[in-house]
């Protein structure tokens, strides 16, 4: 199985996934690291990044996922997946690929990301992903103002794992 972990910047998603692939034995990967170096450079600038500079990633994010799937491996994926078609294109198998929304509100991710360090996504580059993002409705939602333990145990239960 291939649990994506999906939400803005700042939601989470690489904390609560490693936790939660942890939690399970399961391998961790971040979709971060799938990204070109042009593309890690025009985030760390704050230039959003367009469509075509997300196919590339989004198609190696796919054949990862499909490698994963044929050597039955289990993946926890962190992955912003903005937009529904990005979902759609990572979500090929609704039986083996399973997404959680990591949902909190502008507030609290500014917060998160002001406190952050070190990393490309600066704080500028907020506004352009809450615009993309196209709020999943048929997947479990899960709220980022609880604590990490208890964000990890409900996307378990949800997911009955």
């Amino acid at each position: 199985m291939i649990i994506i972990v999906m939400g803005v910047s700042g939601s989470g998603k690489t904390t609560i996934g490693k936790l939660l692939a942890d939690s399970l034995d399961w391998e961790f990967s971040d979709a971060d690291t799938f990204h070109s170096p042009e593309n890690v450079e025009k985030m760390r600038r704050g230039i959003p990044l367009s469509e075509a500079d997300r196919m590339p990633w989004l198609q190696d994010l796919q054949t990862a996922i499909k490698h994963w799937l044929q050597e039955n491996q289990n993946v926890v994926l962190a992955c912003s997946a903005l937009k529904d078609n990005y979902r759609q294109f990572l979500v090929f198998d609704s039986e083996r690929i399973k997404l959680v929304y990591l949902k909190g509100s502008y507030e609290l991710i500014q917060m998160r990301l002001k406190e952050r360090s070190n990393h490309y996504m600066s704080e500028k580059l907020l506004n352009s992903q809450f615009n993309t993002l196209e709020e999943p409705l048929d997947t479990i939602s899960i709220d980022v103002a609880q604590p990490p333990q208890i964000i990890v145990q409900n996307i378990r239960t949800a997911l009955g794992i």
